[in-house]
């Protein structure tokens, strides 16, 4: 599984933070959403999936 964010489409829902906080963060000056990294952990590949479902800006890609 790999995971790509466009932050320039994202919206600072927070959703994705909420979902998977292993993979996303949000950024402190705009809130936009930020990747922890390109490969989720263990046991957290469904909330990703679900961030990417959840995202109102559809900004989050997951792939495999």
């Amino acid at each position: 599984m790999a995971i790509t964010v466009d932050t320039s489409s994202c919206v600072s829902s927070g959703q994705c933070v909420l979902l998977a906080p292993h993979t996303f963060d949000q950024d402190e000056e705009d809130g936009t959403v930020v990747l922890l990294t390109d490969e989720p952990a263990a046991g957290e590949e469904d909330a990703v999936r679900q961030a990417e479902l959840s995202c109102p800006a559809a900004a989050i890609r997951v792939t495999g």
